[in-house]
């Protein structure tokens, strides 16, 4: 499972400065909606690399939560439920 630590890192990607060519589409990403929500968030991860940055086709996408949104989790969770 991936650390906080990993996350916080992920989350201070500079969108502006990373190489499109390296990463993924969420269009190619697929989630398995039968499956528990813990091995979604899993395959999901491993899938996209960073949760917090992806690109659609040719557009790169940073991924941001407000701070009185909810937790990063609960918006996870519904973001994996909507995919399905």
């Amino acid at each position: 499972m991936i650390t906080l630590e990993e996350l916080d890192r992920m989350k201070a990607v500079d969108i502006r400065t990373i190489d499109k060519a390296d990463l993924v589409d969420i269009r190619d990403v697929r989630i398995n909606t039968g499956r528990p929500i813990s091995e979604r968030i899993e395959d999901y991860i491993r899938q996209v690399k960073n949760p917090y940055c992806f690109k659609v086709g040719d557009v790169a996408v940073k991924v941001s939560f407000s701070e009185n949104g909810g937790s990063f989790e609960d918006r996870f969770e519904q973001m994996l439920t909507a995919m399905g």
